[in-house]
C-alpha cells in the first residue's frame, strides 16, 4: 500500500470516529445537535469518509458524506 493510500485510510477512520463521537455525545445529551462541537465533528466526519470513499471509488457513501459536510458548513455559516 502506498503512503497516500494509508493517509486516506487514516482520514476515513478519523471521519468514522468523529461521526460516532458526535452521535454519542448528542444522543447522551452531553452536547446539543446544533452545537459547534457537534457540527465540527460531523464536518470532519463527512469530509474524512468522503475522501476515502472517493479514493476507493465508492460513490454512494462519497455523495452521502459530501452532503453531510455541506450541511455542517451551512450550520456553521448560519451561526
Amino acid at each position: 500500500m502506498m503512503k497516500t493510500d494509508r493517509l486516506y485510510e487514516v482520514f476515513g477512520w478519523i471521519g468514522t470516529a468523529a461521526v460516532l463521537v458526535a452521535y454519542a455525545l448528542v444522543s447522551w445529551r452531553f452536547i446539543g445537535p446544533d452545537s459547534l462541537p457537534a457540527v465540527c465533528l460531523n464536518l470532519a466526519g463527512g469530509l474524512g469518509i468522503a475522501a476515502v470513499s472517493i479514493k476507493k471509488r465508492a460513490y454512494q457513501p462519497a455523495v452521502l458524506n459530501v452532503f453531510w459536510a455541506v450541511i455542517a458548513i451551512i450550520v456553521i455559516l448560519r451561526r
